[in-house]
C-alpha cells in the first residue's frame, strides 16, 4: 500500500475517532452528565483531531533532487510536477505545503528583509500583511507552475546587506560570492507557504521543503522548532556525489544531533538511475548501488537499512505513465513503505495517547458519578423496602439514622474545605516557580547580564545561568507537584474509607518532557551560540539578539505548554473529589427527604419505591451506554483497528 493510501486510512481512522468522541459528548449533554470542564476537554480533543497535522520534512543540499522526490512521493497522481524541479537550485527558501480551508489557494511569501528584525517565522505568521500573496489557480497547471516558481527567485544586495541578513559571504560556502558588479545574489524570500487543496494536504499532511546548509544555518527556527517537530525527516543525498562535507555538516548539526537512531529520520540516496549503464549487467549495477549505500551508511554511522537508494525522477515518470516495471526499478515503493511504516504508526501513537488520556479520564469520572448515583439509589431502595409494614416509630428511627449520617458527613466536609485551602496554597507555590512571571524576570536578568558582559566568558556564563535557573524552576515545580499528589492520594483514601466515595487513584503528572526540551535547547545553544569560535568572531549584540529571539522564545513556549498542562492536571485531580462530594451530599439529602415525606404521609411508600425503581432503570441504561462508548472508542484506539481499515 502506497504512502498516500496509508495516509488515507489513517485519516479515515482519525475521522471515526472524532465522530465517536462527538457522539459521546452529545450523549453526556442529553443526559445531563456533563459539566463545563468535561465539555471543554472533549471539545478541545475534537479540535486537536480536526487540526491534526502530519509533518514530513525534506532536507538536502541543492541539486540532490529533493523537489523531484516530493513530487514523486506525494503528487504523482496530480499528473505533473507540482514543485519546480530542474538542474540547479529550485528551492531558495524553506517552503511549507499545506491546506487551510479558511484561506483561498495561494502562495504566501515572506520577504528576506524581515530577517533584519530578528523575529522568527512563527511570529510573522501572525501578521498576514507582512507577506506577499500570489493567487494559485488550481485549474491551470501553467498558472500554478508560474506561481510556484517564485520560491526560486533571488535578488542582488550589497555584501554588507547580505551579512546583515545572515548570509556568510565568501566564508562557509561559495554560494554567496561578490559578483563583478560588487553585489551578492541571495534568496528573495525568507519563507514560503503554499496553500493548495490537494487531497493529501486536505487530510492534514504538511510538507516542509528546506534549502541547503547556508539557508538552514541562517534560520535557527528551522533547527530549533520546525525540524524537531517534524514527524519524519528525509535527508536526501545524490548517488553521484555521495556524502559531501556540507551533507555531513547538515546531518551532524541539524538532523541527527547525537540521536541518529531517532524514529522517523531516514536517508535517501537519490539519482541511482545514473548507475543504469547499458554496458553493465543488473547484478553489477545492484552491486555498485549497494557499495554506495554501505559507504553512506558508514560515514553517517547508520545501519544500511536506514539508507534507501531511489530514482525520484524515474519513479515520478513511472507513476504518471503507470509503468510498473520502471517503478520497481526506481525502488520508490521501498522508500514509501518504510516511510509509512515509520510515519503513520508514530503519529497514530501520539494521537492515541492524547485521546486515551482525555477520554479515559472523562469516562472514569462519568462512571464514578453514575456508580455513586446507583449506590445512593440502591441504599434508598433498601431503606424504603425495609419500611414496608413497619410502624411510625421505625420510620422515625430510620429518619434519625439518615439525619445523623448526613450531619456526620457535613462535619467531615470541614476536612474537605481544609484540603481545598492547602491545595490552593500548593497551587500558588507551583505557579510561583512554573509561571511566566518568573520566566520574564529570569529573561530580563539574563538580557542585562549579556548586554553588560565585557568578556566572552561573561556572555557564556549568562547563557548557562539562564538554563540552570530555568531547569531549577522545573525542579522546584516538580517538588510541588509531588506534594500535591501525595496529599490528594491520602485524601482520596480517607474519603473512600470514611464515606464510601469511589475515587480510585489521582491522575499523575510529570514535567520530564519539558525538562528534556530544555536539554535540547541548551545543547543547540552550546553548539551554535555558546562556542568559543562564535563568541570570539561574532558581535556580542548579534549573539544576544539571536539568543533571545530564537532560543529564549522556545524556552518560553515550553513554559507556556507546561503551564497549560499543569492547569489541566490540577483541575483533573480535584474534579473527581468535588463531583463525588457534591453527589454524596445530594444523595443524603434525597434519602432524608424521602423518609420525611413518608413519615408525614405526604407520599406513599409504594409510590416512592416505584419512582426510585424507574430511576434505577435509567441509570442502568446510562451505564450500559457508557460501556458501549468505552468499548467503541477503545476498539478504535487498539492497533487492530488500523489493520481492519487497511483490509477494507
Amino acid at each position: 500500500m502506497s504512502l498516500a493510501n496509508q495516509f488515507a486510512v489513517y485519516t479515515a481512522w482519525r475521522t471515526l475517532l472524532s465522530n465517536d468522541i462527538a457522539q459521546f459528548q452529545a450523549w453526556l449533554g442529553q443526559n445531563e452528565l456533563s459539566d463545563g470542564q468535561i465539555d471543554l476537554r472533549l471539545s478541545q480533543l475534537q479540535d486537536r483531531l480536526r487540526e491534526d497535522r502530519l509533518i514530513v520534512a525534506f532536507v538536502a543540499e541543492f541539486s540532490r533532487g529533493k523537489s523531484e522526490l516530493i513530487n514523486a512521493i506525494f503528487f504523482a497522481d496530480y499528473g505533473d510536477r507540482m514543485l519546480p524541479s530542474s538542474a540547479g537550485r529550485t528551492t531558495m527558501c524553506p517552503t511549507e505545503l499545506l491546506y487551510d480551508a479558511g484561506k483561498p489557494p495561494a502562495v504566501e511569501l515572506l520577504p528576506i528583509q524581515t530577517r533584519a528584525s530578528h523575529s522568527g517565522i512563527s511570529e510573522y505568521k501572525r501578521f498576514p500583511e507582512e507577506w506577499t500573496v500570489l493567487p494559485l489557480d488550481v485549474d491551470s497547471p501553467e498558472g500554478m507552475q508560474d506561481a510556484l516558481r517564485h520560491v526560486s527567485q533571488t535578488i542582488r544586495v550589497t555584501p554588507e546587506e547580505a551579512g546583515r541578513l545572515g548570509f556568510e559571504v565568501g566564508q562557509a560556502s561559495d554560494l554567496y560570492r561578490v559578483g563583478e558588479d560588487g553585489m551578492v545574489e541571495v534568496p528573495r524570500w525568507r519563507h514560503a507557504l503554499i496553500n493548495f487543496p490537494h487531497p493529501l494536504l486536505k487530510q492534514g499532511l504538511v510538507i516542509l521543503d528546506t534549502p541547503g546548509l547556508n539557508a538552514i544555518g541562517a534560520e535557527p527556527e528551522l533547527t530549533l522548532s520546525m525540524l524537531p517537530n517534524a514527524h519524519a525527516v528525509l535527508f536526501i543525498l545524490a548517488a553521484d556525489t555521495g556524502v559531501t562535507q556540507s551533507d555531513l555538516t547538515i546531518w551532524k548539526e541539524h538532523i541527527c544531533t547525537g540521536a541518529s537512531a531517532r524514529r522517523g529520520r531516514m536517508v535517501v540516496l537519490n539519482k541511482i538511475d545514473g548507475q543504469w549503464d547499458e554496458l553493465k549487467t543488473e547484478a553489477e549495477i545492484d552491486a555498485e548501488i549497494s557499495r554506495q549505500v554501505q559507504s553512506c551508511a558508514g560515514i553517517l554511522d547508520l545501519s544500511v537499512n536506514q539508507v534507501f537508494p531511489v530514482s525520484a525522477q524515474k519513479g515520478l515518470v513511472a507513476k504518471i505513465n503507470n509503468d510498473a516495471v520502471l517503478l520497481e526499478r526506481s525502488r520508490l515503493a521501498e522508500l514509501e513503505s518504510a516511510l509509512s511504516g515509520e510515519l503513520i504508526p508514530a503519529k497514530r501513537e501520539i494521537v492515541c495517547d492524547s485521546a486515551e488520556s482525555e477520554f479515559g479520564d472523562v469516562s472514569r469520572r462519568i462512571r464514578g458519578l453514575l456508580d455513586s448515583r446507583m449506590g445512593g439509589l440502591c441504599e434508598q431502595l433498601t431503606e424504603l423496602t425495609e419500611l414496608r409494614g413497619k410502624n411510625k416509630g421505625v420510620v422515625e428511627y430510620m429518619m434519625g439514622k439518615v439525619r445523623a449520617e448526613k450531619e456526620e458527613f457535613e462535619s467531615g466536609l470541614q476536612r474537605y474545605y481544609a484540603v481545598r485551602s492547602v491545595f490552593s496554597t500548593l497551587t500558588n507555590n507551583l505557579f510561583g516557580h512554573l509561571g511566566l512571571d518568573r520566566l520574564r524576570q529570569l529573561t530580563g536578568e539574563t538580557r542585562e547580564l549579556m548586554l553588560e558582559a565585557s568578556f566572552s566568558k561573561s556572555l557564556s556564563g549568562a547563557m548557562r545561568t539562564f538554563f540552570v535557573q530555568a531547569r531549577e524552576a522545573f525542579s522546584l515545580s516538580g517538588h510541588e507537584i509531588n506534594e500535591i499528589l501525595t496529599m490528594m492520594e491520602a485524601v482520596y483514601k480517607k474519603f473512600a474509607v470514611e464515606h464510601g466515595l469511589k475515587l480510585g487513584s489521582p491522575t499523575t503528572f510529570s514535567l520530564l518532557r519539558y525538562e528534556k526540551e530544555l536539554d535540547r535547547l541548551e545543547a543547540w545553544c552550546d553548539s551554535h551560540l555558546n562556542t568559543m569560535v562564535t563568541l570570539l568572531t561574532h558581535d556580542k549584540k548579534n549573539i544576544t539578539q539571536t539568543f533571545f529571539e530564537e532560543v529564549a522564545i522556545q524556552v518560553r513556549r515550553a513554559f507556556e505548554r507546561a503551564n497549560k498542562d499543569a492547569e489541566v492536571w490540577l483541575r483533573a485531580i480535584m474534579a473527581p473529589m468535588e463531583t463525588q462530594v457534591r453527589e454524596h451530599q445530594i444523595q443524603l439529602k434525597r434519602r432524608l427527604e424521602s423518609i420525611k415525606r413518608i413519615h408525614q404521609a405526604t407520599d406513599t411508600l409504594e409510590d416512592r419505591i416505584a419512582e426510585l425503581e424507574s430511576v434505577e432503570k435509567v441509570l442502568t441504561q446510562q451505564l450500559a451506554m457508557l460501556d458501549d462508548f468505552e468499548l467503541r472508542i477503545r476498539d478504535l484506539l487498539s492497533p487492530a483497528q488500523m489493520e481492519e481499515l487497511r483490509a477494507a
